[in-house]
């Protein structure tokens, strides 16, 4: 897994298309989020692993990059082979790179 800072996932995006995935709960989504990314609270995730596919390049997000960090390490202990987790969260992104986003 690599673990990116704000400017560092801003610059890896330009040249990459992984999915966004953000883990935070519905109103944490409603607040702010990225355009492209799919929410899927980390609660929900388990019922939903197999809409994932364990090959494809995934960015995790989360509000501080706590709880994307450790849907990283579980999505690695079932075989998940290409992760990014989004150090600082959204919040870190909207206070260093997009500051439209809304803070919370």
């Amino acid at each position: 897994m690599q673990d990116l800072n704000p400017k560092q996932l801003q610059r890896y995006l330009k040249d990459n298309s992984p999915l966004l995935l953000d883990v935070r709960e519905q109103w944490e989504w409603d607040k702010c989020h990225f355009d492209e990314a799919r929410l899927l609270p980390m609660g929900q995730i388990m019922a939903n692993i197999d809409s994932l596919d364990k090959t494809e390049e995934i960015v995790l997000i989360c509000h501080h990059g706590i709880r994307s960090m450790q849907v990283a390490h579980y999505f690695e202990s079932i075989g998940f082979t290409n992760l990014v987790n989004l150090k600082g969260g959204i919040d870190a992104w909207t206070k260093t790179i997009d500051s439209s986003m809304a803070l919370y």
